[in-house]
């Protein structure tokens, strides 16, 4: 309204500034109802924990003499013991890799909606997967300790069948972004569908491929540093029987050895991945 009208009509009144909100009445609500339902959850969780106010009070004394006893550290237990269990490790972490790709790269495919035209296909695909990932790499151990019995063989195929879910997600994923120009142009000279998997989606998803092979590989070496808590080989089996006769000295070397390892592998797949793909 210009100054002009407003002399000529006293009366009328400017309009009521708008009074602006960040959250509406319904979602302030909701959030309200959602921190009371998160404080209502810890409280039932720490209810159910049962903790023990003595043990509580106790378990920094505790773990200063558990520290006590590590020291000094028993670096002569390291060969042969330590070193066998660590190969076996590592060699668990790798066939278990390399089966887990061969076992995820048709899963992969069949998952893939724009790939595999069967929506019955792509639902039997999807629930191994996640069926796979769903079950913890120590679960899967027990099963196979029990199929095949104590050793690193139970732990190769806990970590193959641990690892096939979270790789065969992420090939599916990477086979549903491809761009379609270089597919459309294969279909049009009559390629067949292996043709068009080789030469058209292959090349494009190949870089994805190999940074998941390194990033589940990595992953692999931790997981398999424990399955021989449960008999599935390893080092695993080292740190139990050493924790099972209270020598401490070597548990610390065995922890100590695999968070070499760990970091060791972290930096090679690192480098791996900077330099090579």
């Amino acid at each position: 309204m210009s100054d002009a009208s407003m002399k000529l009509n006293p009366s009328t009144k400017p309009a009521a500034p708008v009074k602006w909100q960040h959250h509406s009445f319904g979602q302030r609500l909701l959030r309200y109802l959602l921190w009371i339902f998160c404080i209502w959850a810890i409280v039932q969780s720490v209810r159910y924990i049962e903790v023990i106010p003595e043990f509580l009070y106790d378990a920094p004394e505790q773990m200063a003499d558990m520290l006590g006893r590590m020291w000094p550290v028993d670096w002569a237990y390291f060969q042969p013991d330590v070193l066998q269990g660590l190969m076996e490790t590592l060699h668990m972490a790798t066939l278990g890799t390399v089966l887990s790709l061969f076992l995820a790269l048709p899963l992969g495919v069949m998952v893939a909606p724009n790939i595999t035209k069967s929506r019955t296909l792509n639902l039997v695909a999807r629930v191994l997967l996640v069926a796979s990932r769903s079950v913890n790499s120590l679960v899967w151990a027990m099963l196979f300790v029990a199929i095949f019995g104590p050793g690193p063989l139970a732990g190769m195929f806990a970590i193959a069948l641990r690892s096939v879910g979270f790789v065969g997600k992420l090939i599916g994923e990477a086979l549903e972004q491809t761009p379609k120009g270089s597919i459309e142009a294969l279909q049009a000279a009559g390629a067949s569908k292996f043709a068009q998997l080789w030469y058209g989606y292959w090349p494009q998803i190949k870089p994805a491929f190999w940074s998941v092979a390194l990033l589940r590989w990595d992953i692999n070496v931790r997981e398999s540093g424990v399955l021989g808590l449960v008999g599935a080989g390893g080092i695993g089996v080292v740190l139990n029987t050493c924790i099972d006769l209270f020598q401490w000295d070597r548990v610390a070397l065995v922890l100590f050895t695999i968070l070499v390892v760990v970091a060791v592998a972290e930096i090679v797949v690192l480098q791996i991945r900077k330099r090579v793909l």
